[in-house]
C-alpha cells in the first residue's frame, strides 16, 4: 500500500498537471457518478490527506480518492500513450488542453461537495507531511491504549496519518525495539523521539524517486522486504512475521538482536510471513 510519502509525490504530480487549469475532459467510471460531468470547471488544488487525495475542483466539489493496494494516478501529456495498464482497470480521466490523469484501479473513488471532506477524513490523526502536523497529538494518540503493539498502533491511522508498513518495520528498528512491544512499555525516551523520527523520514523521501531509511548506498532501507539477509548493524539474519487482526495481517521485519521486545518464533523458512504467536 502507499504510503504517507507516495501519496504526497502522487498529490504533487496531480497538482502541478491539473491546478488552475480547465478541464475539457471527465469520465468517473464508477456507477454512483458516472454521469457527473466535472467538464468547464477548473481544478483548483490536489491535496493529500495521509494517504488519502483530495482534487478540489471549482463549484466546491472534490473528488476524493485513496489507492490502497494496488492504485495509481498516472499523468500523460496529452498525445501520448496511456501505460498504467488495460482500459477496464481505469476509473478516472481528468483532462484538459495539456495533459490527462488516469487513475487505474483505484479502490475508493468519490465525489462529494468541499464542505463533506470531513465526513472521508475528518477520523485521520495528524498528518505528517500536512500543515495540521502536531507532535504531541499523534504521540497522545499512540500512548492512549498501551497495551496495543507498537506496529498495530502505528499503522493506526486514527493516531497519525502517513505510516504504513514499510514506515512500521523501519520506526521500529531505529528505535531499536519488536514490532509487537507494548506501547506503553516503549522506553520514555524513545516514545518521546518517535513523532519528529517519523516525520524526519517521510520528509526526506517525499521527493526521492527510491525511498531510503538508512542513508548508504545499495541498501535502501535497514530491515524491511530483507527477511533472511544479514542485519545491518549486527549481521544476525533478519526475521519476517504477520502482525495484525486477521484479514489485516501484514508481513512485518525485524532484527532479533537488534530490537528488544517481544516478538513471534521463526518462520519455516526465510522470507515465509506466518501467524504470530506471542
Amino acid at each position: 500500500m502507499p504510503e504517507g510519502d507516495t501519496v504526497w509525490q502522487t498529490a504533487t504530480r496531480l497538482h502541478n498537471a491539473l491546478a488552475g487549469q480547465t478541464l475539457t475532459r471527465s469520465d468517473l467510471r464508477v456507477p454512483k457518478f458516472a454521469t457527473a460531468d466535472l467538464t468547464g470547471r477548473t481544478v483548483l488544488d490536489v491535496t493529500p490527506r495521509g494517504k488519502h487525495l483530495l482534487t478540489r475542483i471549482e463549484g466546491g466539489l472534490t473528488l476524493h480518492s485513496h489507492l490502497k493496494m494496488d492504485g495509481s494516478w498516472k499523468v500523460y501529456a496529452n498525445g501520448r500513450r496511456w501505460t498504467g495498464g488495460p482500459t477496464h482497470q481505469i476509473r478516472a480521466i481528468l483532462g484538459n488542453a495539456d495533459k490527462t490523469a488516469v487513475g487505474y484501479r483505484l479502490p475508493v473513488l468519490e465525489l462529494l461537495r468541499t464542505s463533506d471532506e470531513d465526513r472521508v477524513v475528518g477520523h485521520l490523526g495528524p498528518d505528517l507531511l500536512g500543515p495540521d502536523w502536531n507532535p504531541d497529538r499523534a504521540l497522545a494518540n499512540l500512548l492512549a491504549d498501551p497495551a496495543r503493539p507498537l506496529g498495530e498502533a502505528l499503522l493506526d491511522q486514527r493516531n497519525l496519518a502517513g505510516i504504513g508498513n514499510v514506515y512500521k518495520s523501519e520506526l521500529c528498528f531505529l528505535l531499536g525495539v519488536t514490532p509487537w512491544l507494548p506501547v506503553g512499555e516503549l522506553p520514555a525516551d524513545r516514545a518521546a523521539k518517535l513523532p519528529a523520527l517519523a516525520k524526519k523520514l517521510l520528509e526526506a523521501n517525499r521527493d526521492r524517486p527510491v525511498r531510503t531509511t538508512t542513508g548508504r548506498h545499495g541498501h535502501d532501507l535497514f530491515v524491511y522486504g530483507r527477511a533472511g539477509t544479514p542485519c545491518l548493524r549486527c549481521r544476525t539474519p533478519l526475521r519476517i512475521a504477520n502482525q495484525g487482526d486477521g484479514s489485516r495481517e501484514r508481513p512485518t521485519y525485524w532484527c532479533p538482536a537488534c530490537q528488544r521486545g517481544p516478538a513471534p518464533s521463526p518462520s519455516p523458512r526465510p522470507g515465509t510471513p506466518h501467524r504470530t504467536t506471542n
